[in-house]
């Protein structure tokens, strides 16, 4: 069974993002960039189930610009086998990244997809479940704990009151939550042993996608400072200030 796990390329999470002076977006120039978290646990878990011997290649796909190798070789150094970087230096909407996913699927034909559930610059959570309805296979989101077995795949998933486990037959698409594993470091030998796994070259065109946007940014601007907090003396000055403020 082949693993295909997309995987983006972000500012990483301990950087604080910059607006762009005229709001037309988030500032880039300078900044520090990195695998996506959620992707980072889904390439951790394709290593695991290829580890238990479920699987026999795992690929991953980046659909971005030319830098996003550096995102793939991670991966590829994490332990993933050969990667595909789909090149293009336009922003992609996320219908967009599933309809070339769906070809890339065509081609590979793997048994399992797994991907992060969300990527923190846009927080979309709609690649996944896009493409399970293109490509018409059963889905697992916001997945806790992936077990496969033959030819099924059991899925511990979270959602708003609790947990629910369901029961797919691969082939399958899983979305990865924070709480499936912890991503590992990749060792320096395995580094270097990436630079020389295979990556293939490719463009939205050799797929037949059309990638022009369908959504419009007309402004971004920094969130609103919170205001401070004050303390009250007791609930009867709670409950004026709240009136005061038309909260009740």
């Amino acid at each position: 069974m082949k693993i295909l796990v997309p995987v983006k390329r972000v500012i990483d999470y301990n950087v604080k993002p910059r607006v762009k002076a005229d709001g037309s977006g988030v500032d880039l120039a300078n900044v520090k960039m990195s695998m996506n978290p959620f992707d980072e646990i889904a390439v951790e878990e394709a290593i695991r189930i290829k580890t238990a011997g479920k699987a026999e290649e795992i690929i991953v796909v980046s659909v971005g610009p030319q830098k996003a190798q550096e995102t793939l070789r991670t991966a590829l150094a994490m332990g993933a086998d050969r990667a595909i970087l789909v090149q293009t230096d336009e922003e992609v909407e996320p219908l967009a990244v599933a309809k070339i996913l769906t070809k890339i699927m065509e081609e590979e034909t793997p048994g399992l997809v797994l991907l992060g559930k969300q990527a923190i610059d846009d927080d979309s959570n709609q690649t996944g479940q896009m493409l399970a309805a293109m490509t018409g296979r059963p889905q697992g989101t916001f997945a806790n704990e992936v077990n496969v077995d033959g030819d099924s795949v059991t899925v511990k998933r979270e959602i708003d009151g609790g947990l629910q486990t369901v029961k797919l037959t691969l082939p399958a698409i899983i979305t990865t939550d924070l709480r499936l594993n912890e991503p590992r470091y990749p060792a320096l030998p395995n580094i270097m042993k990436a630079k020389s796994k295979p990556m293939a070259n490719k463009t939205p065109a050799d797929y037949g996608v059309d990638i022009a946007p369908r959504l419009t940014t007309l402004k971004v601007v920094e969130p609103p400072v919170r205001q401070a907090g004050e303390k009250v003396a007791d609930v009867d000055a709670l409950i004026e200030k709240l009136k005061a403020v038309g909260a009740v």
